[in-house]
């Protein structure tokens, strides 16, 4: 903007690096001060004195809890909502499959509306969010789950095709190669992973993995922790140190991993060709080839704390005292009166049988 600024003849410029003349032209150096209004974000912490970091830590934690909920609720409601004769009719709906010869042809199909249904909601994250519940009570099959996933990352590609068709044509080129190259790169996942039964490798390691968690409920936690925090950051530390230390380390990690998963499978497909140390892994350590131990350690943290740091509570001290009674109860004997007063009277006493029959319909405390 254009403003009016009264400025001082240049005979009274006292220091000659605020005034200088240039021909005809006097130049006069003014410092000014101008107040200039910065409108404010819009956002739950705008009036807080935290810094950034904290603020993103804390919306974090919010989300994470609020996804988690949400999962819980999802699932909880589906559960009521998909009984009897509904769930049935949904689970016959959506995993069967076609006759002999066209069996094939359904997962393809799912494919297809798996992405279909991810190019009209433009998220394979809210339709992979959708179906997991439904894995999870049962109606979806694990099976049919996997299809519906890939099509699912074929879908979500199409939302970058769209945006790089819209791009100006001085651009048009290179956004179009890079969603291309998100396209082919998912077609290749399927290609590797799908077609021949026996590489659908994702199904049988996510069974493995269920039933690990559902054995050991903290193991999903460590999965996450390991998979998707801490192995990220070694690779990411090692890749600073250089090329050279990054394959020094991690390719004899990853002969080791290919070494213990042939030696796994030939544990239990064909133990005889074996060494016969080699046929299980009981002379490693316990803690090497076995959760359990890990199980006992983190199972007595949790109930340590509970006991330490939860003991204050009323609920808690009410739940404990209730375990306290269920585990002091002991196993009562009763008497039979009936019996008692025919022995008294002198007749027969009766059978073994018979008496515990009755004692089992009278249960009378002396």
């Amino acid at each position: 903007t254009l403003q009016n600024v009264t400025i001082p003849p240049s005979e009274n410029c006292t220091s000659s690096d605020l005034c200088w003349t240039e021909g005809n032209q006097t130049w006069i150096m003014k410092n000014e001060t101008e107040t200039i209004l910065i409108k404010k974000c819009k956002h739950l912490f705008v009036e807080a004195d935290l810094p950034d970091l904290a603020i993103g830590l804390i919306l974090l934690a919010l989300s994470l809890l609020v996804l988690c909920s949400c999962l819980v609720m999802i699932v909880k409601l589906l559960n009521s909502v998909l009984k009897g004769q509904v769930a049935s009719i949904i689970k016959k709906t959506i995993n069967t499959d076609f006759p002999f010869p066209f069996t094939w042809l359904a997962g393809y199909l799912a494919m297809l509306a798996g992405a279909g249904m991810t190019f009209v909601v433009q998220s394979s994250s809210v339709f992979t969010s959708a179906i997991t519940p439904l894995v999870g009570i049962g109606v979806i099959s694990i099976e049919r789950s996997y299809p519906l996933t890939l099509g699912a990352n074929i879908g979500t590609t199409t939302t970058a095709i769209l945006a790089a068709l819209a791009s100006p044509g001085s651009t048009l080129k290179y956004s179009l190669q890079i969603a291309l190259c998100h396209f082919f790169f998912n077609i290749s996942g399927i290609i590797l992973f799908y077609p021949i039964p026996i590489t659908r490798l994702p199904i049988r390691m996510s069974k493995t993995l269920g039933n690990t968690t559902a054995q050991y409920r903290w193991f999903a936690i460590f999965y996450l922790l390991v998979c998707f925090f801490l192995l990220p950051l070694f690779v990411f530390g090692l890749s600073l140190a250089g090329w050279p230390v990054l394959l020094g380390v991690c390719l004899p990690l990853f002969a080791l991993f290919i070494a213990v998963v042939v030696i796994n499978i030939l544990q239990k497909r064909r133990p005889h060709s074996l060494p016969e140390k080699l046929q299980n892994w009981d002379f490693l350590p316990v803690w090497l080839h076995s959760l359990e131990p890990w199980d006992n350690i983190i199972m007595a943290s949790l109930s340590f704390c509970g006991k330490h740091c939860c003991g204050f509570c009323k609920c808690c001290k009410v739940n404990a005292e209730q375990e306290g009674a269920k585990d002091t109860k002991t196993m009562e004997v009763y008497e039979n009166t009936m019996a008692m007063g025919d022995e008294e009277r002198g007749g027969r006493r009766p059978p073994a049988g018979a008496g515990v029959e009755k004692a089992g319909t009278n249960n009378t405390a002396l």
